[in-house]
């Protein structure tokens, strides 16, 4: 059965072309689901019309507009590690005003998302990217990729209540996943520990070490997968290399773009 689509772009899933969600997000523009909320919104034309179904396609001779700003196609698929500085949110907008991330970036930058966020007062490896759906695809747990996180509490850490992290939690009614923890060094009432996990809810490493009666006072991503922090400064930003994207990311990640170079 085909699906209805807006005029003006290729006319079944079999002509050349994809559907503009994708397309909008491989250009850099947002995620995919933020892309289909933009399109609710009526925010997104093609070929001078709105655009009103996500499953709308597109070809290389149309030209796709979001908020009346005509968007370029799709580049390659591009890949950046960015030393986070506290103090910055992760989105392109914040109605309160404050200095986010995408703001502090160098001049020349294509548009980009992140791969997941940190919050306001975490600091640390942020994965960037041009690619939405690359992004939307690497912040799955379904991938298994490690977060490592350096972590400062306050607080009398119980290295036993610690160790049995590795189980998974339950704390306020939400479900955590096992996460791995060991404390590196302690000096009165603060330690740094280090913290591993795969899921990565929102605020999960706070949460949880709040139900060990510990404040964190200090959080360091230090690891995504397999894309370390290293010796980056706070607000360096350093592209990754086609071939270490080719070789770290699994082909089921792997987004179109990239397959087709």
């Amino acid at each position: 059965m085909s699906e209805e689509v807006q005029d003006g772009g290729a006319q079944d899933s079999g002509a050349k072309g994809e559907r503009i969600a994708k397309w909008l997000a491989r250009s850099g523009v947002a995620s995919r689901r933020d892309v289909e909320r933009m399109i609710e919104e009526r925010r997104v034309s093609l070929n001078g019309t709105v655009v009103e179904h996500p499953a709308t396609f597109v070809t290389s001779i149309d030209a796709v507009a979001v908020d009346g700003k005509v968007i370029d196609g799709p580049d390659r698929t591009r890949l950046w590690r960015y030393h986070k500085p506290d103090g910055l949110v992760t989105t392109h907008r914040d109605p309160e005003g404050r200095k986010t991330v995408f703001e502090s970036l160098p001049e020349g930058m294509p548009r980009v998302v992140s791969v997941g966020r940190l919050d306001l007062n975490s600091e640390g490896l942020l994965l960037l990217t041009n690619d939405g759906a690359l992004a939307r695809k690497l912040e799955l747990p379904s991938n298994g990729w490690l977060r490592r996180y350096r972590v400062r509490v306050f607080g009398v850490v119980d290295e036993r209540r610690l160790a049995e992290l590795a189980k998974g939690s339950v704390l306020d009614g939400v479900k955590y996943g096992p996460i791995e923890a060991a404390m590196d060094s302690r000096k009165g009432d603060n330690a740094w520990l280090t913290v591993s996990l795969r899921e990565g809810k929102n605020r999960e490493v706070r949460k949880v070490m709040q139900g060990l009666n510990l404040h964190v006072s200090r959080l360091i991503r230090t690891s995504y997968g397999p894309f370390p922090l290293g010796e980056l400064q706070p607000g360096e930003l350093e592209e990754v290399q086609s071939r270490v994207i080719k070789a770290q990311i699994p082909r089921d990640v792997e987004p179109d773009a990239a397959k087709r170079r």
